[in-house]
């Protein structure tokens, strides 16, 4: 098999990962489907390129790939997996390193993401990931940024390695439970997923420590830190059991990101999975619930509140809790700690960090919340300004009604 034959195999088996790309984006495919070239440039939806976020927050193109995409598990919702009937392929290491070499030079990429398929053995399968990024920062000098999948089953001075060579590193947990993964996944382990990621954790911690004077300085690892993806809707996991996983990860192991992907059913499935695909809406609900426990201080009890454990699909979890809740509102932008300011709906952390500076010299009229580009509409009902006092005190199920996206605007989600 050729390259380019390995690398439509592979680019388009490396898809169901995304915890290296932001999800929820429509499709807009320059190539139609009676296979001609429709006018226009780019596309989002091409496989072999993805667009992933460094630390500093650019946004920058990677190749998206699998080593192999054959696989000794046979995990029940992938598609590589062992009983799976797919096109196999695999790239020797050189492989990886010439195509990843040559998409750079041409100015197609800035960096690589590499995941596999388990073959022969958990050791052997990582010895050859590392190896292509040895042989890319040893061989050839290359600079730009590279995001492995780890084998957490994999000998732990593999993954000390890895993380010499590579600016990301992740292990997908899958699912958030170890019964779950016991019945669709039983050759993974939760508690052994949980200790590679606490010997990670470790290393780039010490990475991390400021050096003194006669000590020195603590070897790079992994320097965009670790993170890991679930999978929503394949099992019967509330959004509160996946929340909780997530709230554990960040705090117990320092993860940057918990990326949630909505299941998708893939040929000849087992009965054990969903028939219908999760709602993407789902998936982007999980986002902005995680969103807020990390940078708005909510707790899980305060948004997973729905019957059963479930977000709320109709609305975004922090304009269902302020409805839920209008003893604490209207807030006087002038007075109101920033704590609670945050939970107002339509405002963000930069918006709410320019609304208390811009306070510090003058107290805020409703002009001032425009000029300070605040989405004044969205935000009044909840708010007191100098000039304004909210009319009234419209039933939060009318409130709800005139905030919450309109339903084409959901079907884009």
């Amino acid at each position: 098999m050729d390259l380019l034959a390995k690398l439509e195999i592979l680019a388009d088996a490396a898809k169901y990962d995304a915890s290296c790309a932001s999800s929820g984006t429509d499709k807009r495919s320059s190539i139609g489907r009676d296979g001609a070239v429709k006018p226009g440039i780019g596309s989002s939806e091409g496989m072999g390129i993805c667009h992933a976020y460094a630390p500093d927050g650019r946004c920058i193109s990677l190749l998206k790939i699998l080593l192999t995409n054959s696989c000794l598990y046979d995990c029940v919702y992938c598609i590589n997996r062992a009983s799976s009937n797919v096109r196999r392929a695999r790239f020797s290491v050189d492989d990886v390193v010439r195509l990843t070499l040559g998409f750079y030079r041409r100015n197609c990429i800035e960096g690589l993401f590499l995941s596999s398929g388990i073959i022969r053995s958990p050791d052997y399968t990582m010895e050859q990931v590392v190896a292509v990024a040895r042989t890319l920062r040893v061989e050839h000098g290359f600079r730009g940024y590279i995001h492995l999948k780890t084998i957490p089953d994999a000998d732990p001075a593999l993954l000390d390695e890895a993380g010499r060579w590579a600016d990301r590193l992740s292990i997908n947990v899958e699912l958030p439970t170890q019964e779950a993964l016991q019945s669709y996944a039983p050759e993974k382990d939760l508690p052994g997923i949980r200790r590679s990621m606490g010997r990670m954790r470790l290393a780039i911690d010490a990475a991390r420590e400021r050096t003194v004077p006669g000590r020195a300085k603590p070897p790079r690892f992994a320097p965009a830190g670790q993170s890991t993806q679930v999978i929503v809707g394949a099992d019967a996991s509330t959004d509160r059991t996946i929340l909780s996983m997530s709230n554990t990860l960040y705090a117990g192991y320092g993860l940057r990101r918990v990326y949630y992907s909505a299941f998708s059913p893939i040929p000849d499935a087992s009965a054990a999975l969903p028939l219908a695909p999760a709602p993407l809406l789902r998936e982007h609900r999980l986002y902005q619930a995680d969103w807020l426990l990390r940078f708005y201080g909510f707790g899980i009890d305060e948004i997973a509140t729905e019957a059963g454990g479930n977000l709320a699909l109709g609305m975004d979890p922090k304009l269902a809790w302020a409805l839920a809740n209008r003893q604490h509102f209207p807030l006087d932008v002038n007075t109101a700690p920033r704590e609670m300011l945050l939970r107002v709906p339509g405002l963000g952390t930069k918006g709410v960090d320019r609304l208390l500076v811009a306070r510090r010299s003058r107290r805020l009229r409703l002009d001032d919340l425009v000029r300070l580009r605040l989405p004044v509409a969205r935000i009044a009902p909840f708010v007191i300004a100098l000039d304004h006092r909210p009319l009234g005190d419209p039933a939060s199920a009318a409130l709800g009604r005139r905030l919450a996206p309109r339903a084409e605007q959901l079907s884009l989600l």
